[in-house]
């Protein structure tokens, strides 16, 4: 009876480890982190990219000073920075105060970790520009081809409500040059941008970001600014897809009608939304 109860123990083991070892494909079979099949390889030699992120590393309430550590979620920072390196830009990194970037650390587990995450984790160039990030009030978002603004819980914090990032995405969006791009959270950086007669920039543009559906489905129970109720209060109008096990799994990336912004719903977009910003700039 011993040796049939160690044996059945031994079997569950090894169904126990075989599992854990194919968990990241399983959840890249579900739908986590898909490879975008309409890849190209541009060559943008000579134009410059800029990643964004935020600079809020904890989840809290109003008037809390401790919390879980947060921050931008990784690949939502590792993917476009190296879909825009890969396709020879000049990229930069600046964060909305500065200095150090707080990178979430469920991001790097080995589950949900994307190969760009790997690659980050080897890369000590990379890694300096996350640890010295500029703020974005020393950036002249003019002088880049491609802005994008990364995503994760820590951008509910301070993107939606930097009056110094807005004014810099108006600023952009009249100069006419770069293509304005998000991920997820990322998308808060638009909701105070305003055009020249003082409306609301991203009124009647169709765009998206992380869903109300997933925010519940990994139990975050308060952030201070949710993408998708936002972008519809500043008169966006918002597409997302919804997957049947958890929208984590779903993805879909939205360019407007003239084609300056490109957003992308959640932590799967990345490949997609960076690759159709470089489409945009290649046609120009």
């Amino acid at each position: 009876m011993k040796n049939k109860i160690m044996k059945i123990l031994g079997i569950l083991l090894v169904v126990i480890i075989l599992f854990l070892l194919f968990l990241p494909h399983i959840l890249n079979w579900m739908g986590l982190h898909p490879k975008f099949e309409g890849s190209q390889q541009y060559n943008l030699k000579g134009k410059r990219a800029l990643v964004v992120t935020t600079s809020h590393g904890i989840l809290n309430k109003p008037g809390e000073t401790i919390g879980k550590p947060t921050g931008v979620f990784g690949s939502e920072m590792t993917v476009p920075y190296y879909e825009f390196l890969d396709a020879n830009m000049d990229v930069d990194v600046a964060s909305i105060k500065g200095g150090e970037i707080p990178i979430d650390p469920q991001s790097f587990y080995y589950m949900i970790k994307d190969d760009a995450d790997e690659r980050y984790l080897k890369d000590d160039a990379f890694q300096q520009k996350v640890k010295t990030s500029s703020p974005i009030a020393d950036v002249d978002f003019t002088q880049y081809d491609a802005v994008f603004f990364a995503g994760g819980w820590g951008a509910a914090y301070d993107m939606g409500q930097s009056e110094i990032l807005a004014k810099k995405i108006s600023e952009a969006y009249y100069a006419k040059t770069p293509i304005l791009g998000s991920v997820c959270h990322g998308a808060l950086a638009f909701i105070q941008a305003k055009d020249t007669t003082g409306n609301l920039l991203i009124k009647g543009r169709t765009m998206t970001g992380v869903t109300h559906g997933q925010l519940d489905q990994l139990g975050i129970k308060f952030t201070p600014l949710h993408p998708e109720e936002e972008l519809i209060k500043a008169g966006a109008i918002f597409k997302a897809n919804h997957h049947p096990i958890s929208d984590m799994l779903a993805t879909i990336t939205v360019v407007d009608d003239e084609e300056r912004f490109v957003t992308g719903q959640n932590q799967n977009s990345g490949h997609e939304t960076a690759q159709k910003m470089m489409e945009i700039i290649a046609k120009k």
